[in-house]
């Protein structure tokens, strides 16, 4: 009988390719970076022990598709094709609940972050000498000379200092998106993460109950190699909600918040269009409504699109119509059930402020809950 058995060469070649560290790398129309992304990855950790997982956001370039490609011949690229799902924080989250391997590490894919940094991270953590490792654009030996962007430099020192009072960790750039930590450790705290925005690390750091331990690594923060930025400038928006988030965020939801907040600034909107159509065109006050009502909504279904939900965020002129004209659906059966629960509160004895009030929450949550589903959901 011809029975094949494990040498002591095969053990140790079995041992090498051993999986050890999976790569998270959240996508959104980043076809032509993976390739020679996966390249660089190969040439600082070597052919083994290794694997990219590509949470893309359904791209319209096609990057889900190429991801596919380049795992047809390397077993070492995996995919993840979101649909309805947006997000880098949401992102990381699903690749930390999808790998097997023992350490996770979270990175662009834009080749700004520098894959030569991960063997040195990775045994930082394996000789404990941190649970978490994070790549600084700020640490003594760092560089942001290419990056080239002096207004976000200074954003992400203001947010940094905040950041560590609200952490308790001392970091240079707790606002990095380049990090490592054990994966079974980065799911134990999956639970209780908002998913909210980009900032994925200040998340972990904020929601662990002990104080994790850091050890930071200088980053030589690059230009993009091609492609535009998942951030702008609701970036600063997207830190105070995270802020938000684990302050208040068991009391009332964040994106609710957030949502109710644009609402009351539709509320100003609606009462300077109507007292213009009123006092300076002086038409009638339906017509004075009814484009105050328009504008009212109008704003706020841009605002919510380019705040509340900017990791959900739709484009296109097509895209944009079909929502905006969903948003305003939605706002109207919320206009609906605010009279009615208003008027009935007002008939059974509520005090006429009390009833109105209780209208507008209860319209606020039906618009919250079915915009959230019908419009921002579906793309």
């Amino acid at each position: 009988m011809n029975v094949m058995q494990a040498t002591p060469a095969t053990k140790s070649q079995s041992k090498a390719l051993a999986l050890e560290l999976a790569i998270i790398l959240p996508t959104l129309n980043e076809r032509g970076n993976l390739e020679p992304l996966v390249e660089r990855i190969e040439s600082a950790l070597g052919q083994s022990g290794w694997e990219v997982l590509i949470v893309d956001d359904n791209s319209a370039d096609g990057t889900a598709d190429e991801a596919r490609r380049i795992a047809l011949s390397d077993g070492r690229v995996r995919v993840i094709q979101r649909i309805g799902r947006r997000g880098l924080a949401s992102a990381a989250i699903e690749g930390f609940c999808a790998t097997a391997a023992p350490y996770v590490a979270v990175m662009d894919a834009d080749h700004q972050h520098d894959p030569n940094l991960l063997p040195k991270m990775l045994a930082a953590l394996k000789a404990g000498e941190a649970q978490v490792a994070v790549a600084s654009r700020f640490a003594p030996g760092a560089s942001t000379e290419d990056w080239a962007q002096p207004e976000r430099e200074k954003l992400s020192g203001v947010a940094n200092s905040i950041a560590r009072k609200m952490t308790g960790v001392e970091l240079t750039d707790p606002m990095s998106g380049y990090f490592m930590l054990e994966s079974a450790r980065a799911r134990n705290l999956v639970p209780r993460l908002s998913g909210i925005g980009f900032k994925i690390l200040l998340d972990l750091l904020a929601t662990s109950e002990e104080t994790l331990t850091v050890k930071e690594f200088p980053l030589n923060f690059s230009a993009r190699r091609e492609g535009e930025s998942k951030l702008d400038r609701a970036i600063a928006f997207d830190f105070l909600a995270g802020l938000y988030d684990k302050t208040f965020g068991k009391v009332i939801p964040t994106r609710f918040a957030l949502f109710g907040t644009v609402g009351a600034l539709g509320v100003l909107v609606h009462m300077a269009v109507l007292a213009s159509v009123l006092f300076i065109f002086e038409e009638a006050f339906t017509v004075g409504q009814a484009a105050a009502v328009i504008s009212a909504m109008s704003f706020n279904f841009l605002l919510n699109n380019w705040l509340t939900y900017r990791d959900q965020r739709i484009k296109g002129v097509g895209s944009m119509i079909k929502g905006w004209i969903g948003f305003c659906l939605t706002c109207a059966v919320g206009g609906f059930a605010n009279v009615a629960i208003a008027t009935f509160l007002e008939s059974q004895g509520l005090l006429w402020v009390f009833a109105a009030l209780a209208g507008i929450l209860v319209g606020s949550v039906w618009n919250y809950a079915l915009s959230s589903r019908f419009v921002w959901g579906r793309f």
